[in-house]
């Protein structure tokens, strides 16, 4: 894969990984327009990005989704490349299961499950479109290993990047005539703000750079 050109959709673009991805991609040559809640943050990254498209809005949100889609497609005139980075981590502090209240899981499933899989669904048809001519047509779901490995208070996030990790897988399988590849990639422990949350006693010398991990996920795209 060439990444001249290629039109590339992040969501969660104004922080940690996402923010990185953003700025590797215009760096080779891509065409990219990301998506964040926070109109502040996406100014301040179109600041650092010129030539970047920035997009308002929350893939946790139902009538979100297509507003979202359409303005992808509308301002990259097609799509290529989409990224699914977007997360929510649940209660803060970290809490166990049986202190998590109905309403911190439900966002966790919104945010990593469905936001996910409604905006890959109403993209579907461009990435097909992208598949048939040659130019991409690529889903990446951004993991966890807490999708795999039951983290005592990690609950909320882990059983969203759980279901998140097998839809991927499922949706492989189901969209490999069509030339859609989907990969779903734990990219590990970044220095983010999201795992300052998380883990606020971490050393963050011995996380990974989001920089680091951006680009080892695009060797992954090629």
């Amino acid at each position: 894969m060439r990444f001249e050109a290629l039109r590339v959709a992040v969501t969660g673009g104004t922080s940690g990984l996402g923010r990185a991805l953003v700025r590797q991609m215009l760096d080779r040559g891509a065409r990219v327009a990301f998506v964040a809640r926070d109109r502040a943050g996406i100014e301040q990254t179109l600041v650092e990005n010129p030539g970047a498209h920035g997009i308002t809005g929350d893939v946790s949100k139902k009538d979100g989704i297509y507003p979202i889609a359409m303005q992808i497609t509308g301002l990259l005139g097609g799509l290529d490349v989409l990224i699914n980075n977007a997360s929510y981590l649940g209660p803060v502090p970290l809490a166990l299961l049986a202190d998590t209240a109905c309403e911190e899981l439900e966002l966790s499933l919104a945010t990593n499950v469905l936001g996910p899989f409604r905006l890959t669904k109403a993209l579907l048809g461009a990435l097909a479109a992208s598949a048939r001519e040659r130019r991409g047509g690529i889903v990446l779901n951004i993991s966890s290993d807490a999708a795999t490995t039951p983290y005592p208070r990690w609950g909320a996030y882990g059983v969203s990047k759980a279901a998140l990790h097998h839809l991927s897988r499922i949706w492989s399988e189901e969209l490999a005539a069509e030339g859609v590849r989907v990969l779903s990639i734990d990219p590990g422990d970044m220095d983010t703000p999201m795992h300052a949350l998380a883990v606020p006693d971490a050393n963050p010398s011995e996380l990974k750079r989001p920089e680091t991990a951006a680009r080892e996920l695009l060797e992954v795209l090629r």
